[in-house]
């Protein structure tokens, strides 16, 4: 008490001036660290006192402080009217019951702590940033390696199937069982393993990685684990693992494809003449993966019960089943062509089906409970298996573009030390390292229970999209050797099947405009979706507690953001020193932009807000970017701060900001606050002005394409866990071979250069000057046969595939079985156009 009359007393005795500078600076440091509501009403009245208020606004200012502060006052004055006009303006969004169970599907993990505003650096260091396990690192080392050298990714695409010794390997070592308790026959691994298996096999062969990923992703196995009865466990998860069983998930539609609340699957529960209850099930699903093969079906659809047998209504809603592909009315056996990719995708049928209650997940008490079941499996799925995929295509990527860039020469140079080229080795780089860095993160959170379903949602959408920057970058790389389709080409059928990984899972334009931000806004933001709870329940204390919450927040995020802006992040600190400080200030920048306008927007739109789109774009790649930044440093500083790994780490990290600056300015210019419009476009010019980030030097992106083409221990870590064959007449161990040969002879090149350069043999091809450097003793007879040995290994890595008529009309790899180009229809063909 004696310090606070010590502060009016001060107030009262300085300037006019001084006491509102330092009420103008008290304000903005409460409001930056989010001062309680009766620290603020002290600090008023020391305001006032300064200013030498007249009795009457002491009164009125008393006034408010006593409704503000005493929560039942201010519940009936202000929150239960306020809360009723809220409810007649429909301000708030109304939530469905499947948009609800959505919404809380799964938890909320880091990405809360971007959404906060104020991110706490020390929980995000102190995530998980996982290691395999002995068992699983054996396993990846073992049957892993031996099942990618198994397999050709040529010959797949060519026969469209594995062979049945691919077939028996996959089920004999446990493939199909990866994520199914050990007690079940499994091999229960980790999220991080199973992700680490599934990024090894997508560097060999895409239709492999997917035919292994399936089983273990949301399907019946994993559901049975969370939701099963102990019966449904003990008979299926031991046939699952072995591979006795096929499964696949039956969920997509003609007519409800990522809005899987609109599908036309029905089941019907009935009483048969023996008394059990039973379902008769109708059904038409396309896309679904393995369907051809499988032999049960996962299978999801809405149920009716018109007789309210189950005891849930007559219409419990949508339900998933297992269903034996052998029951009758079930159909199967044809197949999509997804993009020519063989892998088995599917479309099937059922008609009248019939089988027990006790098909449903969970038995009966699972009736209804599908869409939560479906929700929180994807919550887990999503960041798993596309992101892996996507990795192992990356790092794939990165070590053959490193190696062909080294081999390639052009106008006598090596292609990579053309700058042209270095622009988009820089981003197959540096994209290849924040990816594993965010994939080991979130396969890490999955580990410690979490089910994130923002973050894994920000994970498919963006693992899928930079992988498809970075096959086209690669294609653009390679050029003719791209295209050129055979068993030497690395990148053609990654490039082709590219649009796969974008569509399934959640087609990646919905993912990014309505999942990542509009859901985060809600089930992220500290107090939204409490609000809406309180709103649509009539729950006055709920809404009073939270509602004045959220405006302390929106305030102590506006001072945060302008404080952090114009000191460039440096008022924000960092949790550690040295390269990583200055991206965390910059990310504590971003976090409280990032909180404040998604605010404006909430207040701006109310429920409205899901309907635009375009402006939850660009909010979903802020967040989705700051995550990806997060990730990144977590693994810098966890790997020990590399300093052979900054060119990546600087880079990854430069471009998450320019990303960032891009989406902000976007928001910027397009959203409507009522009467601030203008002041958001003034914003939008400081921010072109005080840019949180630019793009990545060209410096930077040398620095990256230098790396990845030095032989070394840091070009093997950054493509570390993928599969590298020794066989030199391999696609990428013909590439390996040369790059080593020819990086074992650097030395001896520069030598010949520098000779040729003083003319002291001849300027030309470096074979036909071997033998005058050998006599003139610039270099020795080894020396020159290295070079021949490592000359011959460049030619054979820069050739391309090329077949004979009846060879390329064998191979045509894309066309249906049965319809292929036969010799016989070619040269029907010629003499038709001859004629």
């Amino acid at each position: 008490m004696d310090t606070i009359m010590e502060l009016f007393g001060f107030f009262g005795q300085v300037p006019l001036w001084a006491a509102i500078a330092a009420s103008a600076l008290l304000a903005i440091a409460f409001a930056y660290k989010g001062a309680p509501l009766w620290l603020w009403a002290i600090a008023g009245y020391a305001g006032l006192v300064g200013l030498n208020a007249p009795v009457w606004l002491f009164a009125t200012y008393t006034g408010l402080v006593i409704l503000f502060n005493i929560k039942p006052l201010r519940r009936v004055l202000l929150s239960g009217p306020l809360m009723k006009l809220l409810d007649a303006l429909k301000f708030l969004p109304k939530i469905s019951e499947t948009e609800q169970t959505a919404i809380e599907a799964g938890t909320v993990w880091v990405e809360g702590e971007l959404f906060s505003g104020s991110p706490d650096f020390k929980r995000i260091l102190n995530e998980p940033y996982p290691d395999l396990t002995k068992d699983e690192q054996a396993f990846l080392d073992g049957p892993v390696e031996k099942l990618c050298a198994m397999v050709d990714d040529w010959e797949v695409s060519v026969r469209k199937d594995f062979d049945e010794p691919t077939w028996d390997f996959m089920r004999k070592e446990g493939f199909f069982g990866l994520i199914i308790p050990k007690k079940f026959g499994g091999l229960e691994f980790s999220a991080t393993a199973h992700s680490a298996i599934v990024a090894k096999l997508a560097s060999r062969c895409g239709p492999l990685a997917t035919t292994v990923m399936v089983p273990n992703s949301l399907g019946p196995a994993e559901l049975l684990m969370h939701y099963g009865t102990d019966e449904q466990k003990e008979y299926y998860l031991p046939r699952l693992a072995s591979g006795a069983e096929m499964p696949c998930f039956a969920l997509t539609e003609p007519n409800a494809g990522s809005d899987a609340g609109g599908m036309e699957s029905e089941g019907l529960v009935f009483k048969g003449e023996d008394g059990n209850l039973y379902l008769k099930l109708n059904w038409r699903k396309r896309y679904i993966t393995l369907a051809a093969i499988s032999t049960v079906l996962g299978l999801a659809f809405k149920l009716k019960d018109p007789e309210n047998l189950l005891g849930k209504g007559v219409d419990p809603g949508i339900t998933c089943a297992l269903i034996p592909s052998d029951t009758e009315g079930v159909v199967l056996g044809k197949r999509h062509d997804p993009m020519g990719i063989p892998f088995y995708n599917c479309p099937t049928e059922g008609h009248d089906v019939v089988v027990p209650v006790n098909a449903i997940i969970g038995g009966a008490e699972g009736a209804g409970n599908g869409w939560r079941m479906l929700m929180e499996s994807l919550a887990v799925g999503r960041g798993i298996s596309l992101p892996a995929q996507s990795v192992g295509g990356a790092k794939l990527a990165t070590r053959a573009i490193g190696d062909y860039t080294l081999i390639r020469k052009q106008f006598g140079l090596n292609i990579g030390k053309f700058e042209g080229i270095e622009e988009p080795m820089a981003r197959i780089g540096g994209y290849t390292y924040m990816l594993e860095a965010t994939r080991k993160y979130t396969t890490g959170g999955l580990d410690k229970g979490a089910k994130p379903a923002v973050v894994t949602a920000i994970a498919k959408y963006n693992f899928t999209e930079l992988a498809r920057e970075i096959i086209n970058d690669a294609m653009d790389v390679v050029g003719g050797a791209g295209i050129s389709r055979g068993p030497r080409n690395l990148f053609s059928n990654g490039y082709t099947s590219m649009p796969i990984a974008i569509t399934v899972e959640g087609a990646n334009i919905l993912t990014r405009t309505l999942m990542i931000f509009g859901q985060g806004a809600i089930r992220c933001h500290p107090y939204a979706y409490k609000e809406i709870d309180a709103l649509m329940n009539k729950n006055v204390k709920e809404f009073d507690d939270n509602f004045w919450k959220h405006i302390g927040h929106v305030a102590k995020n506006k001072v945060r953001a302008f404080v952090l802006s114009i000191t460039r992040g440096y008022m924000a600190g960092s949790p550690v020193s040295g390269p990583s400080a200055k991206y965390f200030r910059k990310l504590a920048w971003a976090s409280a932009s990032f909180a404040f306008y998604s605010d404006l927007a909430l207040g701006s739109y109310g429920g409205a807000l899901k309907m635009k789109e375009k402006l939850a774009g660009r909010y979903a790649d802020v967040l989705s970017y700051m995550y990806l930044a997060t990730a990144t440093l977590r693994r810098f500083e966890e790997e020990g701060r590399r300093e052979e790994d900054r060119p990546y780490f600087d880079w990854a990290m430069e471009y998450a900001f320019y990303r960032m600056q891009i989406a902000f300015e976007g928001i910027l210019k397009e959203i409507k606050v009522p009467g601030l419009s203008w002041a958001m476009r003034l914003a939008g010019l400081w921010g072109r002005l005080n840019p949180i980030g630019t793009q990545p030097s060209d410096y930077l992106g040398h620095k990256v394409a230098k790396a990845m083409q030095t032989k070394g221990e840091a070009r093997d870590r950054i493509t570390e866990g993928i599969f590298i064959p020794s066989d030199k007449h391999e696609a990428l161990g013909r590439y390996e071979y040369a790059f080593d040969l020819i990086s074992q002879a650097s030395s001896i090149y520069s030598k010949l250069y520098t000779a040729m350069k003083r003319r002291d043999i001849p300027k030309g091809s470096v074979l036909n000057a071997l033998d005058k450097a050998v006599g003139g003793g610039f270099i020795s007879q080894d020396e020159a046969d290295l070079i021949r040995k490592a000359e011959a290994a460049r030619d054979d890595a820069v050739q391309v595939d090329d077949f004979s008529l009846e060879e390329y009309l064998k191979h045509t790899p894309n066309a249906p079985a049965g319809e292929g180009l036969t010799t016989e229809r070619f040269e029907s063909m010629v003499n038709n156009s001859n004629d």
